[in-house]
């Protein structure tokens, strides 16, 4: 019998939640997926010194205040990461916008439109791109203006119900709900215990926004991100995309036993009925779930944290 891998690719576009290069050649991912921690992991390799050098050297020929200059070499790195790996798969490099961003619709909006043009200056169309942005209420609004340009978007940090239907509504390509960070919101908070991935917390989150965009026929794209366990990654078999570390990616291409698929969107029937949130029914249902507001605030805060770091790696080359 083939991989587990194999078994997944046959049902879900899988992606690489890595900046490695090595690992995405090994694992032949569909799509990859960055973010300020793995840009920061991926300032420390040797392979990327020299995206690092020329980065900083084209923001200095850029000029502008110190500031403008790190956040042009910041995207530039970024991008020349993104660009590199598109050159091994075939879909797209998801980029983040700057975290400390995420609560400024206009900034978010034009930055997005400079890392396009970043790309699109590189040779790299905007339809092999996605921009993430943390699914905040301002983050969709800004993914909703965006999406009716042509920039399609992948909303992140996102842990509650209320970000999925808002998105949904809003027309964002494709949204990662984080399955980890929600198991372990639970672990720590809850006396939760979990015999199997079914009863998983951050698994059926993702299972309830999958039934939900089915039943009711919306295109955004639901892609699992940030797993603990191979378990996680087998309960949602099926789903449109999963992106998977190549820790995980290496468990589940050694496991040669059967994965059946969980997921269909023949057989997706919602147990929400379909509703459309305005600004302040969205603070309140976000405000109602704890974990979905103590996750995403953390998860903002952690993004900035790493981009700070990497910015101190950027200064001290």
């Amino acid at each position: 019998m083939s991989s587990k891998l194999d078994q997944l690719k046959s049902m879900t576009d899988v992606v690489a939640d890595t900046g490695d290069i090595e690992a995405i050649r090994r694992f032949h991912p569909q799509d990859a997926t960055t973010n300020p921690s793995l840009l920061l992991k991926a300032a420390a390799l040797p392979h990327y010194r020299s995206q690092l050098s020329g980065a900083l050297d084209w923001a200095t020929r850029a000029g502008g205040s110190s500031a403008e200059q790190m956040a042009n070499c910041c995207d530039r790195f970024a991008v020349d990461i993104g660009r590199e790996i598109l050159g091994i798969v075939p879909g797209r490099i998801s980029t983040e916008v700057d975290a400390r961003l995420s609560f400024d619709t206009r900034a978010t909006m034009a930055r997005a439109r400079k890392l396009i043009r970043m790309y699109e200056d590189a040779g790299i169309v905007r339809e092999r791109v996605l921009i993430k942005i943390a699914a905040t209420w301002e983050g969709i609004n800004a993914a909703r203006e965006l999406e009716r340009e042509g920039i399609n978007c992948n909303l992140t940090l996102l842990f509650g119900f209320a970000q999925a239907s808002a998105c949904a509504d809003a027309g964002v390509y494709l949204i990662s709900p984080f399955v980890g960070r929600i198991l372990d919101w639970h672990l720590a908070n809850t006396d939760i215990t979990i015999a199997h991935a079914d009863e998983d917390p951050g698994v059926q989150s993702v299972r309830r926004i999958y039934h939900y965009y089915k039943a009711h026929g919306y295109n955004t794209v639901v892609m699992g991100a940030s797993f603990r366990n191979a378990g996680e990654i087998e309960a949602l078999a099926g789903c449109d995309r999963l992106t998977i570390s190549p820790a995980l990616l290496e468990t589940l291409a050694t496991d040669s036993g059967e994965l059946p698929r969980r997921l269909s969107a023949q057989d997706s029937r919602a147990d929400d009925p379909q509703s459309t949130l305005d600004e302040g029914s969205f603070r309140l249902a976000l405000n109602e779930d704890a974990m979905a507001t103590e996750k995403l605030a953390e998860g903002i805060r952690n993004f900035i944290a790493d981009q700070r770091r990497l910015e101190e790696v950027i200064s001290a080359a």
